[in-house]
Order: structure tokens, then sequence, then C-alpha cells
């Protein structure tokens, strides 16, 4: 039988030696790189959430303010939640994980992606984990700290509009007036000090 095997394992490899010159080169692998976000010194170590995502960070908090709120107002049957319910859900939401969220660059711009967060259809690395998640907890506490939950709520009952227009586009948010497609500056309030 050793015979017959090494008689198969010659042919094979006659006919796998003509195979290239019939067939030519196989084709080139075709690579793309995808390069990380650059990270600046302070999106990588301040406490803080960089000026340039703040407004996508209020918006990702919103959306997570208004599922959390939506989910539990379905298990009551859509009816208002008591104070001291809304008051748990959004300390729970804002004490939740944040992991979902991180940092991409698209065109050379960085911006917070994840769940709400408007996405374009592209490859791109995201940095997720590290300061992120920390930072919008913190983030959360805060406006939930300044607007106080009652507001919140009744933003959040008049619907989603209503609620990023408290949080994010008001007077004082970080999606507020200034020039088309940025943020205005904002100073940091007490707690983000």
């Amino acid at each position: 039988m050793q015979p017959a095997l090494v008689v198969w394992l010659a042919l094979s490899l006659l006919e796998g030696m003509g195979a290239e010159e019939t067939c030519g080169p196989p084709p080139a692998a075709s690579s793309r790189s995808i390069p990380a976000p650059r990270l600046s010194p302070e999106e990588q170590l301040s406490p803080h959430m960089p000026e340039s995502l703040r407004c996508d960070a209020c918006h990702a908090i919103a959306f997570q303010i208004e599922e959390q709120l939506r989910r539990a107002e379905g298990k009551v049957g859509r009816k208002a939640l008591s104070e001291s319910d809304y008051v748990e859900v959004l300390e729970r939401i804002c004490s939740q994980g944040w992991e979902s969220y991180g940092v991409h660059e698209l065109d050379g711009k960085k911006q917070l992606a994840g769940p709400g967060l408007s996405m374009q259809e592209s490859m791109t690395v995201m940095v997720m984990g590290g300061p992120w998640p920390g930072r919008l907890s913190k983030m959360c506490h805060s406006y939930v700290g300044e607007r106080g939950e009652a507001q919140i709520y009744g933003a959040h009952r008049r619907g989603p509009a209503a609620l990023r227009e408290l949080l994010c586009h008001g007077e004082k948010g970080p999606c507020a007036g200034g020039k088309a497609g940025g943020p205005a500056p904002r100073k940091a309030t007490q707690n983000e000090l």
C-alpha cells in the first residue's frame, strides 16, 4: 500500500507544479489599511468629555434616557411613571455601563459612535472602552443634576425631540447655536470642573 501512496503523492506534486504555468500566478491579495483614530492627549487622558464630542455624547445620553424610560413605561402599560420610578430609572441609566460607545474618525473628524447616534456606512476603526464610558456616565449624572429628574421626565413625556432640545440644543446645551456643522463653545459647568 505504501508504493501506491508514494505514486499518488508524486503525481499530485507534478500536477500542482503545472497548474501555475497554465493558470498563471495566484492573484495578489489586495490589502486595505484602516487606521485607528489618532487621539489627542485630552481625548486620551482627560476625565471630561472633549468639547468636540459633547454634542454627540449628549445625543447618546438623550437616546439612552428615552429608551429606558420608554421601556419602564411599557412595563406599566404606557402610563406615566411615579416620581420614585422615574428617579430610579434615571439613576440606573446614568450608572449603566456605556461600553457600547466609542470614538471613530471619518474624513479626519472624530465622532462618538454607538446606539442612537447616526453613523455613515463606511469602514472605520472604533476605539471603545477606556475613558469613554466614564465620561458618558459623568455627563449623564451632570444633566440629571442640572435639569432635575422631573424636568427630564416631563421632556421625555413630550417626545424625543423635546428631550433632545432640553439636554442638547437649549441655550446652554452642547449642540446649541454656533456655526453649522459643530457645537458652539460652552463653559464647563461646576459639575464638570
